[in-house]
């Protein structure tokens, strides 16, 4: 059964799959780097985006592994890979949807302690759900081996398994669909208040002018938050549509094209939560860039002071540098340096 419906992942296929993992893990690094480092960007909306992360960095490491192996058998690593890339993936969703939810009752609601009062709720959903899906499917020997039919070479619910379709809902696939549902609701409520705030504002505008940034009622970054649910959608509309192929029994879900957006959708989130929140933030690449050129300068520094002992001393004349030159020369052509 598996030869039959097994769905070839080309080498090029491969290639592109690992890029988008690859800047997937980069970008995800660099949102919790900076939330690290920096102590004035710890705020809340900002510190789910990194719960989002985490989430976003485990896919691409376990679907990178995946890709790169492309699993033929229910081997033991099969499992393992399948297992975290289930459970990093179906945390993603909920995780997509904690933030949504987050922002209505903080933005709509404007109730930021019964927001702030959520985050528990939202880290026992979603970590414990995912966490108790995946080893319930593990415990049951669901996970492993897929042929590539709803992946692209990584190992997700087994393809002999008879009621497999069932446990690609339960591990993945109805939480999209609920995702699906609930953030485009979401996002338009917290639009649509934005607009209706913005407009009844404008004739104040005047006199609220000379206010301070910081006391606006949402922050930039917090009005970026709301095009993660658009961000999600567009990525992982592929792996929805390749689903319902296979529930049609429609040989199209193995069109190259389609698996490899699959691919690129499943695994680049990270990527995109990157440039829209750390490279499109100006304060965070304001300081970013700060940080580069202090690098670059300490590189500059550490270079010219290598250099300073070439230069001429005071009272030294050419003919004295020109023969400690032949000099050094001359140890480097024996084998052997003059510092």
């Amino acid at each position: 059964m598996a030869d039959i419906n097994q769905t070839v992942v080309y080498l090029s296929e491969q290639v592109v799959v690992l890029c988008s993992c690859g800047l997937s893990f980069l970008g995800s690094s660099l949102i919790i780097f900076t939330y690290i480092i920096w102590s004035d960007l710890r705020t809340t909306p900002r510190r789910l985006l990194v719960y989002l992360s985490i989430s976003d960095w485990l896919s691409a490491v376990s679907y990178a592994f995946g890709v790169w192996r492309v699993f033929h058998t229910d081997s033991l690593d099969c499992v393992v890979q399948g297992a975290i890339s289930t459970f990093a993936n179906t945390s993603s969703f909920f995780w997509t949807v904690a933030i949504a939810v987050y922002l209505y009752v903080f933005i709509v609601r404007s109730s930021q302690r019964v927001a702030d009062s959520l985050v528990l709720f939202f880290h026992l959903v979603s970590w414990g759900v995912p966490l108790a899906i995946t080893v319930a499917a593990v415990c049951l020997n669901k996970i492993g081996y897929d042929a590539s039919e709803v992946s692209v070479g990584w190992c997700w619910v087994r393809i002999h398994a008879p009621d497999r379709v069932l446990w690609m809902l339960l591990t993945g696939k109805i939480w999209e669909f609920l995702a699906y549902l609930t953030l485009p609701v979401l996002y338009i409520l917290i639009k649509r208040h934005i607009h209706t705030a913005h407009a009844a504002l404008s004739e104040y505008r005047p006199i609220l002018a000379n206010r301070p940034p910081s006391h606006s009622f949402s922050s930039m970054a917090d009005m970026k938050l709301t095009l993660i649910p658009i961000i999600f959608i567009v990525l992982r509309i592929w792996s929805t549509v390749r689903f319902i192929l296979l529930l049609a029994g429609s040989s199209a879900r193995q069109n190259p094209v389609l698996v490899t957006l699959h691919g690129i959708g499943n695994t680049s989130q990270g990527a995109a939560n990157c440039i829209m929140f750390v490279l499109l933030t100006r304060p965070i690449r304001t300081r970013l860039c700060a940080a580069l050129c202090c690098c670059s300068k300490s590189r500059a520094d550490v270079q010219h002071s290598h250099d300073a002992p070439n230069r001429l001393l005071p009272g030294q004349d050419t003919s004295t540098q020109r023969e400690e030159d032949n000099t050094s020369q001359v140890g480097t052509d024996r084998g052997y340096s003059v510092d």
